[in-house]
């Protein structure tokens, strides 16, 4: 298969790397000027959980030196998806199967905006730990699972395809009839996680072990939990703070991409993480005083930083 990563952050870099080692033919794409030449020169190294290993691939700053693909994935953060998408087009051929990983809320909307009516698969991933060591370095502390399902509709063949894909580069991937289910189930961890961990620049066992930082993450969880609740996602489980205990026991040592990017004074995911329970609370007539305060805290903290180009991923 000839595979296009759009967005070779941390995340994205996983996925390139572990793709290209299954034999596939990988471009890397991403406006990361010296992360791209240091894949160039050096190839792409991926530590961590899976292994550590170093794969020559192609890498580019522009998407039409890649041409048509079989299988594009689009890994840039959500602030950054709509841009990726568009540049994204010249990648993509009646055949291409898309899909769009991000965290949060919203972005498979923005992407299918630009598409039209192409089909579109949507990703969610839980439990990677990912993070840029240096430019052309990933590391990752553990690679749970990665769930794929239609935008609308249940799993098709393509979507089946693309999983065997996956798998076959030593992923752990379900297909799901009900990705919302799927991306809520996700944005619960998210938000506990990620704002606590950037409000208090804790990693996520850090968190879990300071009686006040896991207070607040839980009341997090649980606000999104209840949103989630009121808004008629059929959740797989009805205690959220067990569900993001479990989770968070997968990845103590790591700090979720929003705590990362404030750490190096780069905007962040506020407005698809904890900002989307506050707008789907808001909605819904469900409180989220906890989120609110969390976003609050975060966007005084980031209206202070320069503004940093570059399409990183989760």
């Amino acid at each position: 298969m000839k595979i296009a990563v759009v967005g070779t952050g941390a995340m994205g870099s996983v996925y390139a790397g572990l793709l290209r080692d299954a034999g596939h033919e990988v471009w890397a794409i991403d406006i990361w000027r010296e992360h791209i030449e240091a894949i160039r020169s050096s190839g792409l190294r991926v530590s961590g959980a899976s292994g550590d290993r170093t794969v020559r691939l192609s890498a580019t700053t522009n998407a039409a030196e890649a041409g048509v693909c079989d299988h594009v994935i689009i890994a840039t953060k959500a602030m950054d998806v709509e841009t990726a998408s568009r540049d994204a087009m010249v990648l993509i051929g009646a055949e291409t199967t898309v899909v769009t990983i991000q965290n949060g809320l919203g972005s498979a909307d923005k992407v299918s905006q630009v598409l039209g009516d192409r089909p579109l698969t949507i990703g969610v991933v839980g439990g990677f730990g990912a993070s840029i060591r240096a430019p052309g370095h990933a590391h990752h502390h553990g690679w749970h699972l990665v769930r794929f399902g239609e935008r609308e509709g249940p799993v098709t063949p393509r979507v089946e395809q693309l999983a065997e894909i996956w798998r076959g580069a030593g992923f752990t991937v379900k297909a799901y009839d009900d990705i919302g289910r799927m991306i809520w189930e996700k944005l619960i961890c998210n938000a506990c996680f990620s704002g606590t961990c950037a409000a208090t620049q804790l990693t996520v066992g850090e968190v879990m072990a300071n009686e006040d930082a896991w207070s607040v993450a839980q009341g997090l969880a649980s606000e999104a939990y209840a949103v989630a609740r009121a808004i008629g996602i059929d959740l797989d489980f009805d205690d959220p703070v067990a569900h993001v205990t479990q989770f968070g026991k997968t990845i103590p040592g790591s700090r979720p991409s929003l705590a990362l990017d404030h750490l190096a004074g780069r905007r962040a995911e506020i407005d698809a993480i904890n900002g989307a329970v506050t707008a789907e609370g808001r909605r819904a007539g469900v409180p989220t005083p906890c989120n609110d305060t969390v976003v609050a805290l975060l966007k005084v903290r980031e209206a202070g930083f320069a503004v940093v180009g570059g399409a990183t991923a989760q």
